[in-house]
């Protein structure tokens, strides 16, 4: 039987999932006020914020299948948060780049965007999230329209797909085992979506039913 929530509860579960979603950067909170950021500040803000924008991101798009498994129906209700989540670390990741590596000098910035591969592939994503979290509401969906709308966010696949390459190839060939660890949850969470496509659309559309001959039937003299 699906579980079924009231408007109430949904609310505090939404609350509670506001409260929760914020604790990594309470952790950088502490960190920052203890000095506890280990012998590499920088990499270790780098690393943190890196690792939960990725984290939030398959949470995101877990939300569809877990709701087609489970028939609960409220679990969509949470999925807009949790994508604007994913930007917000995603843009605390951003700036920590720009900011500590680069002191945001924009020239700089933009030399290293083409001069290194794992960071070209980070700021396409970075960029492609930025109308995805613009877009987060009801006056989008009605000015774009449902079908455009579901076109543009469908970006979000594209921009797994790539924070996958950037962490894969930002570690270091000993420390493969967690990108592909990642790299394996979104293969399996974008696979079963594309069975999910081919199997309500199919891969060509279907076939019209043959014309049937019209029968004439005469009176009988």
């Amino acid at each position: 039987m699906a579980l079924q929530l009231t408007a109430p509860q949904i609310t505090r579960l939404k609350i509670a999932l506001f409260a929760v979603s914020l604790l990594p950067f309470g952790r950088l909170v502490y960190a920052a006020w203890s000095g506890d950021f280990g012998a590499n500040p920088v990499e270790f803000v780098q690393r943190f914020t890196g690792t939960w924008t990725f984290n939030f991101l398959l949470i995101t798009l877990t939300v569809t299948p877990l709701r087609a498994f489970t028939d609960w129906h409220w679990l969509l209700r949470t999925r807009r948060m949790l994508g604007l989540f994913t930007f917000f670390y995603a843009s605390l990741h951003f700036l920590s780049f720009v900011g500590f590596d680069h002191s945001f000098d924009l020239t700089d910035i933009a030399l290293d965007v083409v001069k290194r591969p794992f960071v070209t592939v980070g700021f396409a994503a970075f960029c492609l999230l930025v109308p995805l979290a613009a877009t987060s509401n009801q006056l989008a969906i009605r000015r774009l329209g449902g079908k455009r709308w579901q076109a543009l966010h469908r970006s979000v696949y594209l921009i797994g797909i790539l924070a996958a390459f950037h962490y894969l190839w930002l570690v270091k060939a000993t420390a493969l085992i967690y990108p592909a660890i990642y790299g394996l949850i979104l293969a399996v969470l974008l696979g079963w979506r594309a069975r999910e496509r081919m199997r309500r659309y199919g891969p060509y559309p279907a076939a019209r039913p043959a014309a049937q001959p019209i029968k004439i039937f005469r009176a009988k003299p």
